[in-house]
């Protein structure tokens, strides 16, 4: 019975742990469904990258307010739970406040007096969030795709914030030989007087309470990630490291539309010729992407990423006028599609059995793709570097390659283009025309 807790304890990590790992795998199961891309050049550069947005919060502040907050949260949070390598020493072995012993009062007070600072901020912190999501009427958390779940999601994470940090300011404070020794806890002594009038063994049995439904909170949490938008929390690294390092805006070319471009301007290659690697019944190639599978895996890894903030959306000229177009959705979108297909895979036992949808009108519009400017506000404002319009350009160049389905106009320029060798409906001959008109 002495060693019960501690095999119970060894349980619950495997099961959080194990239960991560299967999420993890999952995940990655998903993302690799995606073409591939090349992101293994420069890579001096993405790592800069990935240290000043994702560790170093650089594009969080352009707005201070929230970007203050959530640096708060975030490095709160993390840190934090560095005291979570304690409580798993504790729990497996049976010991309490082990690193009290190893770090002596002096340094330990120290960590758990900042600790303790940090947890009440973000408690603060994660309050205001809450106000500014459910009160404070922000125009980019009332679209519609916020409504039901997506919204639940945002308020669940934060009572789980709230709660862990209230977990571990009580664990603190009712931790008698810890007040009694007098370091390192200037937030939960206030909390004590609390707990004045209760015996000892009732006070020691809401510190054990509170450090139980700390460390299981914690995994819980930790596996809920795969179901919430706070996947961000793990793959803003990756994400910040993969993304696209050319200049906004440049437009990537199909190989085999570039060689049929240069085999057309070759004036010694024979336009009849068949191509010798051609195999006699080889797949078309799909121009575009009509769904997730055509995607390459860095704008998978992006749906993923997306932490719905609405930063894109709420700088989009096509949302601005009143467009149907939200760049939050494209990624919404992409990640409900992808978990469709994934379960999908999981359903029938490795293999994706046709199920009727694709991403594109399903999920999302035509008229959503149209409406985009392609002005890449939407990425310089993303955070984390998410890329919603080459999304939006991929099932675009699909509509226009695959299905001809253009709009009018755009259709009128481009036969006008083929044709003219001018945007214009008048023949090349007409063009200089208007140089001798007085």
């Amino acid at each position: 019975m002495e060693y019960l807790p501690n095999i119970f304890f060894a349980l619950a990590l495997a099961l959080g742990f194990g239960f991560f790992a299967m999420n993890i795998r999952r995940l990655s199961r998903n993302i690799k469904l995606g073409k591939d891309a090349h992101r293994k050049d420069k890579k001096q550069e993405r790592f800069k990258n990935m240290m000043m947005i994702a560790f170093g919060q650089s594009k969080m502040v352009k707005r201070p307010f929230s970007g203050l907050l959530h640096i708060i949260v975030y490095l709160g949070f993390v840190i934090i739970n560095i005291e979570v390598l304690e409580i798993i020493i504790d729990g497996l072995f049976g010991t309490h406040r082990v690193f009290k012993g190893v770090l002596g009062n002096g340094f330990y007070g120290f960590l758990i007096g900042t600790f303790e600072i940090l947890a009440a901020l973000v408690f603060v912190a994660v309050v205001i969030f809450w106000l500014r999501r459910n009160v404070s009427n922000i125009k980019r958390f009332l679209s519609k795709e916020m409504k039901g779940w997506p919204k639940n999601d945002g308020n669940i994470i934060l009572y789980f914030e709230m709660v862990l940090m209230t977990l571990f300011l009580v664990m603190n404070a009712s931790d008698l030989p810890f007040q009694q020794v007098g370091i390192g806890n200037p937030i939960s002594q206030l909390i004590v007087p609390l707990f004045d009038g209760f015996s000892s063994e009732s006070i020691h049995i809401i510190e054990r309470t509170a450090w139980w439904s700390h460390i299981l909170g914690i995994l819980v949490f930790l596996n809920y990630l795969y179901y919430s938008k706070h996947l961000h929390i793990l793959l803003a690294f990756p994400n910040t490291y993969f993304a696209n390092l050319n200049p906004k805006g440049q437009f990537n070319n199909l190989e085999s539309v570039t060689a049929e471009v240069k085999l057309m301007m070759d004036p010694d290659a024979d336009p009849y010729a068949i191509p010798e690697d051609d195999a006699e019944e080889a797949v078309p190639e799909k121009f575009g992407a009509s769904d997730v599978t055509d995607l390459n895996w860095v704008q998978l890894l992006n749906a993923y990423t997306c932490t719905e903030c609405g930063r894109c959306t709420s700088s989009c000229p096509a949302n601005l006028t009143g467009k149907e177009l939200s760049p939050r959705k494209i990624m919404m979108d992409t990640r409900d599609r992808l978990e469709e297909v994934g379960r999908n895979i999981d359903a029938n036992k490795g293999s994706f059995v046709d199920d009727g949808k694709q991403l594109l009108n399903d999920y999302i519009s035509p008229e959503e793709l149209w409406a985009c400017t392609s002005c890449n506000a939407c990425v310089e404002e993303c955070p984390v570097n998410i890329d919603p319009l080459s999304i939006i350009l991929d099932m675009r160049r699909y509509l226009v390659m695959e299905e001809s389905a253009a709009p009018q106009e755009l259709n009128m320029m481009m036969t006008n283009v083929e044709n003219n060798g001018a945007p214009w409906q008048y023949n090349q001959q007409d063009r200089l025309n208007w140089v001798n008109e007085e």
